[in-house]
């Protein structure tokens, strides 16, 4: 008779092969229900034998108890993001600058693979088994995601075969596959949960849940690229070669990854994975193109934030066709008149779209829309829908005319349009409900005066229930006529009210960012802030004063101006200080008397930031000194190049100009 070491040994060997087959191999030999008999009498006999459980075993995935919050892993290899290229000419001229770099002519094979949209993550193996998983974070320090990454039964717990080396730290993306994301979302529609816009978001919702055990529920999978540290054992020497070895310890590889010979056969692979990419099964936004040879890679090196070796080459925004239902206006914080179609429903790069933003009334008759017209919609970077073109030739007989609006559609206001300007604004102001309730929730929104606990939908109870008309009647809210609201009990009322008086002590360029001033973003409002130093200066600051604060033109410095002449708006401000908002006095300093790396500097961001938003960076940059100026020129000092940074990057390396990635810059701002 076995005994019950050998039984579990045999148990676990048995499912592990299965999960292979299922999720490497895409070949299962099995169905679901044997697979999940295996799995319960594996459980059973470690429930009764707990001290021969082993920490690969495949019970293990269930995910562990929740955490407080993530700890952070420090990257021992930096985890770089791709340059992008965005049509075949790009491309060719990315091919040439490698072969151009290379010595003797050498001649270049190239690994494509698919470039999945999902979320990058590091896996750490010691001695084969799985020991550490991490986010790429800002590509030097990311979230220990350890126990979510064991519960994903794509990814082995140990891998298996021989010359396993004693330290390997495998990278590759995390995603859902299409199916099961559209299972989660409809178990979230009959559970009243939450539903995820596309796979990716759904995906890094699930990997970044601090309950391990919701992660396990959620059908994650992954394929793997790369890989960052390898200490104590040996790897081939071309990328490919890679690749089919981590395959044989069991790690998931895509099985489009293609070797191919020139730039021609990779266009022909480009144009055959765009073909087929409604057929995957999971999401993708482009192929990732790399020099196979591992001594070719080192020899062409890295730029500042990508290697000179690899590039993400990106599909165009995906379209569709589908009908404009209706055409209505929404009215913004500003006033800004809005028209949005109202479409038939349609899936547009993977997310079921039903509005689409037409700007404002050039754009309609740019386009010469009119209701009931089939029109092609595109999300801009797989992310904003908007209508491309009207298709003319199949216009039905009972279209209608889009009629722009000359009253405000909440508050029957004016409507007027400034000439030289192509947004359309309601004349109303505070008396607009719809201009209210906006201008409420930006001030009490995070980056600006940040009142915890105070969401859309109470700013909304609160309107129209007319006890706010301005942002000083947040501060005279009481929790009794708080308690009144829907969904609002005593102790939320009672939090509500904490963190007003919370909010009261805020910072000026919070302040000013909080009032809406138009054209007055979070870098605008710190510019504003630490040249005028008081409220008063400011206040008394004339157009020609104020255009002398870095990038503040004509157009922004009227509308700074007009808005302190405009005597409600003073009354606002007086009140708002007469409830006891305030902040400590700026100590207003030159350039040159600050101490730090950015003082004096003609900085210039490029990209996407991972750890903060380009406003809060850019107004950083100018407490500390720095001038943050929108294009790359000689007179530039600094460029600071976030994700998938472009033209603005190429042209600092064309001009000499020093570039940074947002680590160093993270790590700049906090000396």
């Amino acid at each position: 008779m076995e005994s019950i070491e050998q039984q579990l040994t045999e148990l676990r060997t048995t499912l592990r092969h299965h999960e292979y087959l299922y999720h490497v191999m895409d070949a299962p030999e099995i169905p679901d229900a044997e697979y999940d008999r295996l799995m319960r009498e594996l459980r059973e006999l470690e429930t009764k034998h707990p001290e021969l459980i082993t920490p690969d075993s495949p019970t293990q995935r269930v995910g562990a108890a929740p955490l407080a919050a993530f700890s952070q892993i420090r990257h021992e290899v930096p985890m770089l993001s791709l340059d992008n290229v965005f049509d075949e000419e790009s491309f060719l001229a990315f091919n040439k600058r490698v072969q151009d770099r290379l010595k003797n002519n050498e001649k270049v094979t190239w690994c494509c693979e698919l470039k999945l949209d999902g979320l990058a993550v590091s896996i750490l193996y010691e001695n084969g088994v799985l020991v550490s998983a991490a986010t790429r974070g800002d590509g030097t320090t990311g979230e220990d995601i350890t126990s979510n990454v064991r519960t994903i039964r794509a990814i082995p717990l140990k891998l298996h075969g021989e010359n396993i080396p004693a330290r390997l730290e495998v990278r590759g993306e995390v995603f859902l596959p299409q199916a099961g994301f559209e299972k989660i979302n409809e178990d979230a529609r009959r559970t009243g949960g939450k539903v995820f816009a596309n796979p990716r978001n759904a995906a890094a919702g699930s990997l970044r849940q601090l309950d391990p055990r919701i992660t396990a529920k959620r059908p994650l999978t992954f394929f793997c690229y790369g890989v960052g540290v390898l200490e104590g054992g040996e790897l081939p020497d071309t990328h490919l070669g890679r690749l089919l070895q981590f395959k044989k310890w069991g790690l998931p590889v895509s099985d489009r990854v293609t070797l191919c010979e020139s730039a021609e056969e990779v266009l022909a692979f480009y144009h055959k994975v765009e073909e087929d990419r409604p057929t995957l099964g999971f999401d993708i936004d482009g192929v990732v193109i790399k020099v196979n040879s591992l001594a070719q890679q080192e020899q062409l090196g890295f730029v500042a934030r990508a290697p000179r070796w690899a590039v993400a080459f990106k599909f165009p925004a995906q379209e569709q066709m589908t009908f404009v239902r209706d055409v209505e206006f929404q009215v913004g914080r500003t006033g800004a008149i809005t028209p949005v179609a109202r479409l038939e429903p349609v899936h547009v790069a993977g997310v079921l779209v039903s509005n689409a933003t037409l700007h404002n009334a050039d754009e309609i008759e740019r386009l010469g829309l009119r209701i009931g017209d089939k029109v092609v919609i595109r999300r801009a970077g797989d992310v904003i829908p908007q209508v491309v073109n009207v298709v003319l030739s199949e216009r039905p007989e009972d279209t209608r005319e889009v009629v722009f609006p000359t009253h405000c559609p909440v508050c029957g206001s004016d409507v007027e349009r400034v000439e030289g300007e192509a947004v359309a604004r309601c004349t109303g102001g505070l008396i607009c409900g719809a201009q209210r309730k906006e201008s409420l929730k930006h001030f009490v929104s995070r980056r600006a005066m940040d009142v915890d606990g105070m969401g859309d939908k109470i700013i909304d109870q609160l309107v129209e229930k007319e006890y706010v008309h301005t942002p000083a009647d947040l501060f005279k809210l009481t929790a009794g006529k708080l308690t009144g609201l829907e969904r609002m009990g005593p102790k939320s009322a009672q939090n509500v009210v904490n963190a007003l008086e919370k909010a009261k002590e805020t910072t000026f360029s919070r302040f000013l960012y909080a009032l809406g001033i138009r054209e007055v973003g979070e870098a605008t409002a710190a510019g504003l802030a630490a040249y005028f130093g008081t409220l008063e200066a400011l206040e008394a600051a004339s157009i020609e004063e104020l255009q002398k604060v870095p990038d503040v033109g004509i157009v922004v410095a009227s509308h700074v101006h007009n808005f302190f002449a405009e005597e409600s708006n003073r009354n606002v401000i007086s009140e708002l200080l007469a409830e006891g908002v305030h902040w400590p006095a700026p100590i207003v300093i030159n350039a040159e008397e600050i101490d730090s790396p950015f003082a004096g500097k003609t900085v210039v961001l490029t990209g996407s930031l991972s750890q903060m938003s380009r406003d809060d960076a850019k107004a950083r940059l100018v407490e500390l000194g720095a001038k943050v100026a929108g294009s790359v020129s000689k007179k530039t000092d600094l460029v600071i190049a976030g994700e998938a940074a472009g033209s603005k990057l190429a042209k600092a390396q064309e001009l000499g100009i020093e570039v940074i990635d947002e680590a160093e810059m993270l790590r700049l701002l906090g000396s």
